[in-house]
């Protein structure tokens, strides 16, 4: 049950992450802004959680983790309610950064959690739990997005998002027991990381896997409104098998990592870059681009855990650190891949922006194929 509940913080804060995506074009009109400037709200979350994991690693090493989970589910609660509140689209920026400056510390404490209420022989079961409720987050954050921005607006959205957050807050005290931090939280101890060839190998992959895969997820909801011409209803219904997709891929992802995680990396890559220029070439036809789309969140479900395991396998004396540069180098990715998307969207085509998106995960793609010939990480249980 620990890390059922540990699974609907993740749950929580994709769930969080990933709302706006299908209210972006409701938030830019409702305050006015432009629909690459509402991109924001994906990209400034980015920045902010890379500053604040290795901050966090470095500041919270006395602290019990089941307190520190709590106290960011209650973080998350206020972003949420202030963007449901806020006048202007400057406040909603800063409830954002506070959101991401959360994201960051969660992923860098709830990664190693995991493994450690189950024992080392269940860990990547534990992680691949957590990132099944990363998939959970996908599959009511987008359908959120999208049918009750429909039906109560994108404000009132928000403030049942900020409801949903307590409940699970309330669930989480209830359940995770005390857990005691590691005490190990040098600086030198996240220098290690980044100097071990596995985990930089990992760490570029991960990193060039990520902004092609948020060039594209950023700006799915108008590709799917604007280019395949569907309506918000069958979107939602899209969204909903695209996360179950990604559920079913996570679970599978547990018994490939015991054979390879960088090998069940690289092929769960290729397979999102080929779904991603297909749908840059056949988007248009409404059930071609409804099969990609799933297969899509299939495949993601492998590649998301993958790239944690690839790092905390690569240092795994360290968890927390390898778990904290792991989050940092991700957000930075995620940040860059909304940018690149919205610099995309406003000079070029939505199909243009997909087939970029695609050739960027199959060059990470390729350089995990390079790094399962020239690196070994330790054996996952």
């Amino acid at each position: 049950m620990s890390v059922g509940a540990l699974a609907l913080g993740a749950f929580v804060i994709v769930m969080t992450e990933t709302l706006p995506v299908g209210l972006l074009p409701q938030i830019a009109g409702g305050l006015d802004v432009s629909l690459g400037l509402a991109g924001l709200m994906v990209l400034v979350p980015g920045f902010s959680a890379a500053l604040s994991a290795p901050l966090f690693f470095l500041r919270s090493g006395r602290f019990d983790r089941r307190s520190v989970i709590l106290v960011l589910g209650l973080a998350v609660l206020l972003s949420n309610a202030v963007v449901a509140v806020a006048p202007n689209f400057v406040l909603v920026l800063i409830a954002r950064m506070l959101f991401g400056a959360t994201l960051g510390a969660f992923w860098t404490v709830v990664s190693p959690v995991g493994p450690k209420l189950v024992g080392r022989g269940g860990g990547t079961r534990a992680i691949t739990i957590i990132a099944a409720g990363i998939s959970g987050g996908t599959v009511v954050g987008l359908p959120a997005g999208q049918f009750l921005g429909n039906l109560v607006g994108w404000r009132l959205t928000f403030a049942i998002a900020a409801a949903a957050t307590l409940l699970v807050v309330v669930v989480q005290a209830l359940v995770l027991p005390a857990v005691p931090p590691d005490g190990r939280t040098n600086l030198r101890d996240l220098v290690a990381v980044v100097r071990r060839r596995a985990a930089r190998f990992g760490m570029a992959a991960g990193a060039v896997v990520f902004i092609g895969q948020f060039t594209a997820w950023t700006y799915i909801t108008p590709f799917l409104t604007d280019h395949t011409q569907l309506s918000s209803g069958v979107i939602s219904l899209l969204y909903v098998i695209y996360g179950g997709g990604g559920i079913v891929g996570s679970i599978v992802a547990g018994s490939l990592f015991k054979r390879g995680v960088i090998g069940s990396f690289a092929g769960a890559a290729t397979v999102v870059a080929a779904l991603l220029i297909g749908l840059a070439c056949v988007g248009s036809v409404p059930w071609l681009a409804g099969l990609l789309l799933v297969l899509w969140g299939l495949f993601w479900g492998i590649v998301n855990p993958g790239t944690l395991v690839w790092i905390l396998d690569a240092a795994p004396e360290t968890p927390e650190a390898a778990s904290a540069v792991n989050v940092t180098n991700l957000q930075i990715a995620l940040a860059a891949g909304s940018g690149l998307g919205a610099v995309l969207v406003s000079s070029t085509t939505l199909q243009t922006v997909f087939l970029a998106a695609g050739f960027m995960v199959l060059a990470a793609a390729l350089l995990a194929a390079v790094a399962a010939r020239l690196v070994t990480l330790a054996r996952r249980q």
